[in-house]
């Protein structure tokens, strides 16, 4: 698991139950993303709650789920850039 801890001390993950995050913190979990399937019964990854596209159509909900994270990890799950670290 990848956790990205921003400056203010706010910590930002993919979530899974692999850890027990309740012990870095109060916890707020916010949904990233939708996975369902269209009206033909291809399934497709909605991005948008993080701000990305929709991806798909896929065959089966496992290759959904696997785009959705692969895209989550590659664009939202990036440390800010240096800038953001600087201070006067």
């Amino acid at each position: 698991m990848e956790l990205i801890v921003t400056p203010g001390g706010n910590c930002r993950c993919v979530y899974s139950e692999d850890l027990d995050l309740s012990v870095i913190g109060k916890l707020s979990i916010q949904r990233g993303s939708h996975v369902e399937p269209d009206q033909n019964g291809q399934w497709m990854a909605d991005l948008s709650p993080v701000g990305g596209p929709s991806l798909g159509p896929f065959a089966n909900r496992s290759e959904a789920l696997r785009a959705e994270v692969a895209w989550l990890h590659q664009h939202w799950l990036q440390p800010a850039p240096a800038e953001a670290f600087k201070t006067d």
